[in-house]
């Protein structure tokens, strides 16, 4: 199975052009051979117009990188599954005023901030191009184990919570989940160490970690140039929580099961006071992922985005059942209302896009679906097998997914 993670790979793209700058399109080439649209991109990165300091360590990052880094660096992308992901799609969705009601949502406007009063927006053009708001993620997804010691949230607010969640998860679904890793991912900590970026950068662009300290010192040197980016904190570079699994993978990393928590996710969903619940349902949504790995439930006969929105509506479904289930964290009716507003909040409207998770309408029907399986069922204390949880879901699906305006 193709690796699906639920990745907001290059955030800044979208905020970017909100300073009238657009990155040039690149080319995916696992070949690692440079394409004219790699080619095009690096004779577009013009740095004429930053003052000579940043010019410089613009240049110098330059002459570290190989001849061909965009490839690398695309190549790496489609190796480690780096997607469009629903975190992203909050940014750069494409609003549609048909059929859907779509509109932008509070986490979107607060996400679209992040980046305000950037003192050289050019140094995030910069940055973006090479790869460093992804880094972070590149940085969990293959270095990150689970550890006593783990915090989560920027603050180590939710470490309890989340702890506990990942732990009654395990007990509620029947899947074999003892190897699944709890990950978090904090920015400012690979913003902050060489050696720690540096073992990323050697997978990015070659070479081994101790070939790319002095490229990993220059880039450290360029986020912190920028106050706006905050060394690494600004939560545009953890803004994100997805799931792995190497299963029937033809091409396996050779990590753990995972799910990873950024902190600029739970952040987000704070300030639009969903702090409360919303950091339970996205990880109940990145366990239910897990669920269809174990259970095969990726398979359908959709294709394109409605394969897409089909799975992350079911791990919506999957998440608030347990949410309100008596066995699971069984949240009173205020309490869910709110956690269904959480999945509203990551609604998109990019019908075309492989991306596509579902409207925001069409998340909050299946989270109030699932709440629904739960809070009517005639035995409050049986858990539905997942597989039986799925057979209800597929025959809903077709209801979830109606225009708003049926």
């Amino acid at each position: 199975m193709k690796k699906t993670l639920s990745v907001a790979a290059s955030l800044a793209i979208a905020a970017t052009c909100g300073f009238g700058m657009a990155l040039p399109a690149h080319a995916a080439d696992a070949t690692g051979v440079t394409t004219a649209a790699d080619r095009s991109a690096q004779s577009s990165l013009d740095t004429s117009s930053m003052d000579p300091q940043h010019r410089a360590v613009v240049d110098r990052i330059l002459a570290k990188l190989p001849a061909d880094w965009e490839a690398r660096l695309n190549a790496a992308k489609a190796k480690y599954g780096l997607q469009d992901g629903q975190w992203q799609q909050i940014r750069d969705s494409a609003i549609n005023p048909g059929d859907y009601q779509c509109r932008t949502t509070g986490l979107s406007e607060y996400a679209n901030a992040l980046l305000d009063g950037a003192q050289d927006p050019l140094n995030i053009f910069i940055l973006s191009l090479f790869g460093g708001f992804d880094m972070p993620t590149y940085d969990a997804l293959i270095y990150g184990k689970e550890s006593s010691s783990d915090t989560f949230g920027a603050d180590g607010q939710y470490t309890r919570q989340l702890k506990s969640e990942m732990k009654n998860l395990k007990r509620f679904w029947d899947i074999d989940s003892a190897g699944i890793e709890l990950i978090p991912m904090h920015g400012a900590d690979v913003f902050t160490s060489s050696d720690r970026l540096s073992r990323t950068l050697s997978v990015l662009y070659g070479g081994t970690p101790q070939e790319n300290l002095g490229l990993a010192d220059l880039l450290i040197e360029l986020v912190g140039s920028e106050p706006v980016l905050q060394g690494g904190a600004n939560p545009i570079f953890s803004f994100n929580a997805f799931a792995y699994s190497d299963k029937d993978d033809p091409a396996p990393l050779g990590v753990t099961d995972r799910i990873i928590m950024g902190d600029g996710i739970l952040q987000g969903m704070d300030k639009v006071n969903l702090g409360d619940v919303a950091p339970r349902g996205i990880l109940g949504h990145e366990f239910g992922h897990h669920v269809q790995y174990q259970k095969n439930l990726f398979e359908s006969d959709l294709t394109g985005p409605e394969a897409t929105r089909r799975t992350e509506l079911m791990a919506d479904a999957f998440s608030t059942y347990y949410l309100t289930h008596s066995r699971g964290e069984s949240l009173n009716a205020a309490r869910v209302l709110k956690s269904e507003k959480s999945f509203y909040e990551v609604g998109d409207c990019s019908f075309t896009s492989s991306g596509h998770h579902g409207t925001p309408g069409q998340r909050f029907n299946s989270s109030s679906w699932g709440a629904s399986v739960a809070d009517e069922a005639p035995n409050q204390g049986h858990i539905l097998p997942a597989l039986t949880f799925d057979k209800l879901f597929e025959a809903k699906l077709p209801d979830l997914v109606k225009p708003d305006s049926e």
